[in-house]
């Protein structure tokens, strides 16, 4: 079975317009394995999804992930848009977990993200599990190099550092990257946003001391601490020449995101995360951006499922303006 395969094309349908008013109206569909990306205007941004929930099964969570991709798709598809015409929106199909080779479906999610990037697109991946984050993170370093220094920002709940000795999964992919690059003795960026000490262990904190990864704790990501929130990101920006984004949605209070594989009331509020996104894209330093975690078998209304969508939008539209 292929790993990869272009979109289901009745997926991008809204309200009808005469005029190019929503996002499906804005989306184009390419074939990856048959076209190169156009290149177009000043911005182009390339969706690609992730249909894989091996690594939350080995990590003994609530799969369904899988189906996260296609579920963000139909809730963006219904939005407004705001964009020019030198801005374009191409839908670049799903890379597939066959089986239970996630590692495979991985290296075609690095090679994928790697492609878009060469032809000078915004990737914007869908998930599918945290996993996600180690093939979108390696797809990036392929094509920035060696030279040049690439952080992760994670809006999470999760460090994900938890040791692969027993195999990868959906809580290891940070931990991976760390130790990749510890052995081509490349340093580890790394910021964490909305890390709570009910949901990491000690061994995980001590892990994310030794390898001087920053981040702010649940109880300090909040709207009333936006001027601390804001200096922390800037800070951790000012050195690097690249920053990728990941946005774990089950780091939400689940009065958000219920839809996810490890939902928790404790979670952080959408305010505060429009904050950190918004100081994080003014640097001018995002490289490519991915939503995971989205679980429709546990959605509420489809309530993740718009949640993801609008950080997509608003990504966009903010990378856009630049």
């Amino acid at each position: 079975m292929n790993l990869y395969k272009p979109t289901d094309k009745n997926i991008w349908t809204g309200r009808k317009a005469e005029q190019n008013l929503y996002v499906y109206q804005k989306v184009e569909q390419i074939d990856l394995e048959l076209q190169n990306i156009p290149v177009y205007g000043d911005k182009t941004f390339v969706i690609l999804g992730y249909e894989c929930d091996e690594g939350v099964k080995r990590n003994k969570g609530r799969t369904g992930t899988k189906e996260g991709p296609q579920a963000t798709r139909r809730q963006l598809a219904k939005l407004p848009h705001h964009l020019n015409e030198s801005t374009a929106i191409y839908d670049g199909g799903n890379v597939v977990c066959v089986g239970d080779d996630m590692e495979k479906a991985q290296s075609v999610l690095a090679e994928k993200a790697a492609q878009i990037l060469h032809y000078k697109g915004i990737p914007l991946l869908l998930g599918g599990g945290h996993d996600i984050a180690y093939g979108h993170y390696n797809g990036i370093k392929k094509f920035v190099g060696n030279d040049q220094k690439i952080g992760i920002v994670n809006l999470d709940a999760h460090f994900d550092l938890r040791s692969n000795e027993n195999g990868n999964n959906s809580g290891t992919p940070f931990y991976q990257i760390a130790t990749d690059n510890n052995t081509q003795n490349l340093d580890f960026h790394y910021l964490c946003l909305g890390i709570r000490n009910d949901a990491n262990d000690s061994i995980l904190f001590e892990r994310a001391r030794k390898w001087n990864v920053k981040y702010i704790e649940a109880e300090l990501f909040h709207k009333q601490n936006t001027s601390y929130v804001i200096n922390k990101i800037n800070e951790f920006c000012k050195e690097l020449d690249f920053v990728y984004l990941t946005i774990d949605l089950d780091g939400f209070s689940s009065a958000f995101a219920p839809g996810v594989s490890a939902a928790s009331p404790m979670g952080f509020s959408v305010d505060i995360a429009m904050v950190a996104l918004d100081t994080l894209i003014a640097t001018n330093k995002l490289i490519s951006a991915d939503v995971a975690e989205l679980n429709p078998t546990y959605d509420r209304d489809d309530q993740t499922a718009k949640l993801a969508a609008s950080l997509l939008h608003f990504i966009i539209h903010k990378v856009a303006l630049l």
